[in-house]
């Protein structure tokens, strides 16, 4: 499964599989959380994968959306079946570059711009949000929070149920990367 993992990673990204520049993240953190006015909602994952080019700056995240575990059984039921529709459209994956000129082989905190696409619900949508990586001790830990409006990843919630349920979602995500190849 790594070998695959580490195969696919470096046909996206573009790069040898050999390279000592990719890194990798198989438990990548995802949450997101609901504010609206009759109901907080939220929702975590741990079973998220990432591959991260420290040379070419591209990045990229996928995660099975039925892995994401509510507080309220019911809640993940109208998640998957209703709203998300994981049978139709079973992973969110993000394709993006990180904007700035970085050198993340160096010791530090790095504010960074990450321009990309989200394909979620069938439907790919350009974002440029802020996050952070930090570098030390040879791994990689990137950092971001963002908004998500469900209505651009034509998400539909009935109108039974829309005081429960917020427009905008804020998604909040979390990789350790560690090389891949020494």
């Amino acid at each position: 499964m790594k070998y695959c993992f580490v195969f696919i990673a470096s046909i996206l990204l573009g790069i040898p599989a050999i390279s000592q520049d990719i890194y990798s993240c198989k438990n990548a953190g995802f949450s997101f959380f609901s504010s609206a006015p009759l109901e907080d909602i939220e929702a975590k994952t741990d079973k998220g994968v990432s591959a991260l080019n420290i040379k070419t700056k591209v990045i990229y995240f996928k995660v099975p959306v039925n892995t994401f575990q509510f507080r309220k059984k019911l809640m993940q039921e109208h998640f998957n079946e209703n709203y998300l529709e994981t049978e139709r459209y079973p992973y969110a994956e993000f394709k993006g570059k990180i904007a700035e000129e970085v050198d993340l082989t160096q010791p530090g905190t790095y504010e960074v711009t990450v321009d990309g696409t989200l394909s979620m619900h069938g439907v790919d949508k350009n974002y440029r949000e802020k996050g952070s990586i930090t570098v030390e001790k040879g791994k990689l830990l990137a950092n971001a929070k963002f908004k998500v409006r469900i209505a651009d990843h034509h998400i539909k919630i009935p109108s039974l149920v829309v005081k429960n349920v917020a427009e905008v979602v804020e998604v909040t995500v979390t990789a350790n990367y560690d090389p891949v190849l020494k």
